[in-house]
């Protein structure tokens, strides 16, 4: 598989991603192992978690198969932290709980430092430079090797590079940014990702088949094992299901039948390769379906193809973006 600069450092990963959200609640250890070992067979290095997965489970999940199954050194493990299970405070971005957080991963992981280390997402109840500087003491520390920020809109994404880069040699760049974004969610394209490229961060799209709808596998009907069938996680897959998100699925598979591929491959291909993008992140069921993912890898759209998709899930921007030279 193809290897990525993560933003300007001089980390390198996979072109896609391997997402752990539901190990150690809806996947369990064999299937966990099983897609492990598929995506470091098909050259996959990147594997991404959060100390929240799965109450911790899917940290201490991963670093046991990675004991049992992958030299660690062939893989760039990425956690986060600062997201915390209190109605009262969704997120916790003060320098203690952070270099706590990033302690307890350690443990579950077993390992001395991860590969990355991302700040969940921003806490308006702690001043950004105390949360920066919880990622500068782990990178000091050899806790982590690269550091970024997931959940950030454009001007925080903006505030937090730039005050990273005021300080070079005693301040961490920010390698990354996580945010959701495929056919379905173009949001990022507004301020995130313009931020991202002028700065040289690099975006981590998760959710890039759209939560699973852009598979197709929800046009008739709610597949039993989904997502959108799961009690956790079917709130998350609804807002998909509208009419907008049903056009921009025609279309995938409109493309996906024109190509002799899948829509799974067209929805990914597309969003790997827009302008910013460094590694989709995908969460499979089962190593078959990750399987299918990986198999993007020889898949390249043609323009007319991607202009095509990019017009029937253009989001609407109006001010500040139109053009000026109409009014």
């Amino acid at each position: 598989m193809e290897q990525r600069h993560l933003g300007r450092t001089g980390l390198r990963v996979s072109r896609i991603g391997l997402g752990t959200l539901t190990w150690g609640r809806d996947t369990d250890e064999d299937d966990a192992a099983d897609q492990l070992r598929t995506f470091w067979e098909a050259g996959g290095t990147l594997v991404d978690t959060a100390d929240v997965y799965g109450g911790g489970e899917a940290e201490h999940l991963l670093g046991q198969l990675v004991k049992r199954l992958i030299p660690r050194e062939d893989l760039v493990v990425a956690t986060k932290a600062g997201s915390v299970p209190d109605p009262d405070r969704r997120f916790d971005g003060s320098r203690g709980h952070l270099l706590a957080a990033l302690d307890a991963s350690l443990h579950r992981l077993g390992m001395e430092y991860v590969d990355l280390w991302q700040v969940h997402a921003f806490d308006p109840g702690t001043p950004l430079e105390e949360t920066l500087q919880a990622l500068d003491l782990a990178v000091s520390s050899g806790r982590a090797r690269y550091v970024g920020v997931s959940n950030f809109c454009g001007w925080q994404l903006a505030k937090a590079a730039t005050w990273q880069l005021a300080a070079p040699g005693v301040r961490s760049r920010l390698a990354s940014t996580q945010m959701e974004y495929s056919l379905l969610q173009r949001g990022v394209e507004r301020e995130v990702l313009p931020a991202a490229l002028d700065l040289e961060v690099g975006l981590l799209p998760s959710s890039p088949l759209g939560r699973g709808v852009l598979t197709g596998k929800y046009r008739r009907a709610t597949p039993a094992g989904s997502r959108g069938a799961s009690e956790q996680l079917a709130a998350f897959v609804e807002p998909y299901l509208d009419d907008a998100a049903t056009r921009i699925v025609d279309a995938v598979m409109t493309a996906a039948d024109g190509l002799a591929a899948t829509p799974l491959q067209v929805a990914l291909a597309w969003v790997r390769d827009r302008p910013g993008v460094v590694a989709p992140i995908v969460g499979a069921r089962d190593a078959a379906q990750l399987a299918g993912a990986l198999s993007v890898e020889t898949l390249s759209l043609p323009d007319e193809i991607c202009q095509a998709l990019d017009d029937v899930s253009a989001p609407v921007h109006r001010y500040p973006d139109q053009d000026w030279s109409t009014l």
